[in-house]
């Protein structure tokens, strides 16, 4: 890394790189970024990232990774409108968005085919498709479990021919951010407050400042590094180190805290998407690991007393095998499937882990109930799909031989990982974890959030709505990506501030960092270092309090031990200026206690707004119902649960209003409940189009 320049802040001489726009993250959205401005020719980029193989895009996936687009194949009708209206049909979903996901999906798409990722296609060319959740169509593709990958590394490649400059080992730590003073006392303008003209932001981002994890205290080179710029592209993931439970891959944490401290607006911040996934490896326990059903045990936490809990809640056999067949398709924990459908096998696995404090396990070995293996007694719909597999002509199979038949390279994944684990002799734990947020940083139609020259992409914005089709968010990721370059590479060329004006914004953010370390650091004279602990406490509480399952009073209980440890941050860490891991933590949970405060805050609003259950998240309701027998047994006798599983749907009573936080870093966030911009209906007379676009590119 060669700076530009340096400026000195408390005696401390911090190097300055300058570029026009520096890329955050190096996934699949921050390579697609950083390839595409180069493409639209603005070369003068910087990618930064705290660690370059790391992170969801690369690390991430499921038995078949789905990626969502525009039909190309067949006889079945799509269209761009369609394809919209499923994706605004999520609930609390931004038209606009969801018509330029719809719009340029098949442009993004063949970018990553013309890019080499190798997405199947028949002999005459049609690239093929099957239908994922919530989908009507056939618009889901793959390349199988490392999809993702498979789009990272190719992006990557596009982005070091090009020479663009990567900085690795980069932890955010703040933005620097210029005030331009407020439009009204939310810094909005009275539309959707984002602004498409230059100047409607209340706040323009010019720089960020990062730490240099790979610095040692006794370095010559700063720890800091300081990043001056017009724009700024934030691919950094959704905020992954909120959870415990979570199935985002070790070393992915996001950035969110960063953002939401300098100004930046949350939106859907409520909405998560949880689902079963093994813990050691953190992977998707989806398609093929359910459809084969396997037994589900829970052990005490030396591993004794095996207990088949599922049959306490789901005596009837062909039920409990029909209900974990459907995992396979129905993965993510869904609301609506909770009171008498599969997402209860999501339920139990919860109150066994969380509740019990047990620990969760597949079991491939043998099959659930009872030794022998009785088709006959699977719903229709499991039983003619393992028909159609193969499976039932195997005979009395068990769960890993259907496994091997099925799908053989997903029992090698597990054969494959350090340490490996052989799924014919040992049990997977599992637990319920969180997968995806699918609210994050508010953005509009190019993915400018409501600073000026800043743009979330990826799963850092909250582009999506309640629900979504599986595979939506890789789609999403690209186009966002895609808008914000073309944005940028089409009206924000201008240099970035001068040196000076610079110097005394970033300051402030600057001086913070260094006192905060210095203090934390001289407190580890007379204490242990106390960061991983806390790392610990916070991620563990929030799995338990403000999951899958949350309540008025878990929110509560948490909000107010995450606030104090976020008014107190400053006196309550310890960490030791000679270890890198210390130094990098130390920032690292200001961060996620700082999201786990915002987020926490916009769940009690939407609690005071009357919110229900809706989802992938059960709020509990002593005025609702608990999960009943369903079919095969009385369907109208509740079971025996804890009261923290009664729930009432919330209906779409909110699905066409977006709440959005707003927070100045200081005092409590404020929110704003505003309706969905609707789908817009665009003047499709060519003429009109064409002479738009001759003009500014219809980019504005």
């Amino acid at each position: 890394m060669v700076a530009d320049s340096t400026i000195t802040v408390d005696g401390h001489e911090i190097p300055v790189v300058t570029a026009n726009t520096v890329v955050v993250g190096t996934g699949a959205a921050g390579y697609c970024a950083a390839a595409r401005l180069v493409q639209f020719g603005t070369e003068d980029v910087v990618v930064v990232t705290d660690k370059i193989r790391a992170g969801a895009s690369r690390n991430a996936g499921s038995d078949k990774q789905t990626y969502y687009k525009l039909t190309l194949s067949g006889h079945e009708p799509d269209s761009v409108r369609d394809m919209a209206e499923t994706l605004f049909a999520g609930g609390s979903m931004d038209g606009d968005i969801a018509l330029a996901e719809a719009a340029w999906s098949p442009r993004t798409f063949f970018n990553l085919v013309e890019a080499g990722v190798p997405f199947p296609h028949a002999r005459s060319g049609e690239f093929i498709g099957y239908k994922t959740d919530h989908d009507p169509r056939q618009r889901a593709t793959s390349v199988g479990p490392y999809t993702s990958r498979t789009m990272v590394e190719q992006l990557e490649k596009q982005v070091r021919r090009n020479g663009t400059r990567i900085i690795d080992a980069c932890r955010v730590v703040d933005l620097v951010v210029e005030s331009q003073g407020p439009l009204d006392e939310l810094g909005r303008r009275e539309d959707d407050g984002l602004g498409d003209r230059e100047g409607e932001r209340a706040s323009r981002v010019v720089g960020l400042l990062c730490l240099r994890t790979d610095v040692r205290a006794d370095d010559e080179r700063s720890r800091f590094l300081l990043l001056r710029c017009t724009n700024i592209i934030y691919a950094t993931g959704g905020p992954a180190g909120m959870y415990a439970d979570a199935v985002y891959p070790h070393g992915q944490w996001g950035a969110n805290g960063a953002a939401l401290r300098a100004g930046v607006h949350g939106k859907n911040l409520t909405e998560w998407q949880f689902g079963l996934a093994s813990i050691k490896p953190r992977w998707n326990v989806s398609g093929t690991y359910m459809q084969v059903v396997p037994r589900f045990i829970s052990t005490d936490q030396d591993g004794n007393d095996e207990r088949e809990f599922l049959t306490e809640a789901i005596a009837d056999y062909g039920r409990q095998m029909s209900l974990i067949f459907l995992k396979g398709y129905q993965w993510p924990f869904d609301i609506r499937k909770a009171l008498d459908g599969s997402s209860l096998i999501d339920l139990l696995v919860y109150r066994e882990t969380v509740l019990r404090g047990r620990r969760v396990f597949l079991d491939f070995r043998s099959n659930p109930v009872q030794a022998d293996f009785d088709p006959d007694q699977l719903s229709p719909e499991a039983y003619e799909y393992l028909d159609r597999a193969g499976v039932l002509g195997l005979g009395n199979s068990t769960p890993i031989e259907r496994l091997q038949h099925m799908n053989r390279p997903a029992y090698n994944f597990y054969l494959e990982r350090n340490p490996q684990i052989d799924l014919e002799v040992e049990p997977l734990e599992v637990a319920v974890c969180a997968q995806h947020n699918n609210g994050g940083l508010t953005v509009d139609q190019w993915w400018h959030s409501n600073v000026e020259g800043f743009f979330p992409v990826g799963e850092a914005a909250g582009a999506h709505g309640i629900y979504r089709p599986g595979g939506a968010a890789l789609n999403s990721g690209q186009v966002g990506a895609t808008r914000a370059a073309s944005y940028v590479a089409a009206r924000r060329t201008e240099p970035p501030v001068g040196a000076d004006t610079f110097a005394r914004l970033a300051e402030g953010v600057t001086t913070a960092a260094l006192d905060l370390l210095r203090e934390a650091n001289q407190r580890a004279v007379e204490g242990d270092d106390n960061t991983d602990g806390l790392l610990r406490e916070a991620t563990e509480l929030m799995s338990r309090n403000a999951a899958v399952v949350r309540s008025r009073a878990s929110i509560d209980e948490a909000l107010a031990q995450v606030k104090q440890w976020l008014d107190d941050y400053g006196r309550l860490l310890v960490a030791d200026a000679r270890s890198r891991r210390s130094v990098n933590r130390l920032f690292l949970i200001r961060d996620i206690i700082t999201s786990q405060y915002v987020y926490l805050c916009a769940m009690a609003d939407y609690l005071d707004h009357g919110g229900r259950s809706r989802g992938s998240v059960l709020y509990t309701d002593p005025d609702g119902t608990l999960p009943q027998a369903g079919a095969g047994e009385d369907p109208t006798v509740e079971l025996d649960l804890p009261e923290i599983f009664r729930f009432q749907l919330d209906g779409g009573a909110l699905a066409d209003v977006i709440q959005e936080t707003v927070w100045d870093g200081e005092n409590a966030p404020e929110f704003v409940w505003r309706g969905v911009r609707p789908i817009p209906s665009d003047d499709e007379f060519f003429e009109n189009v064409w002479r738009g676009y001759r003009e500014d590119r219809n980019i504005h």
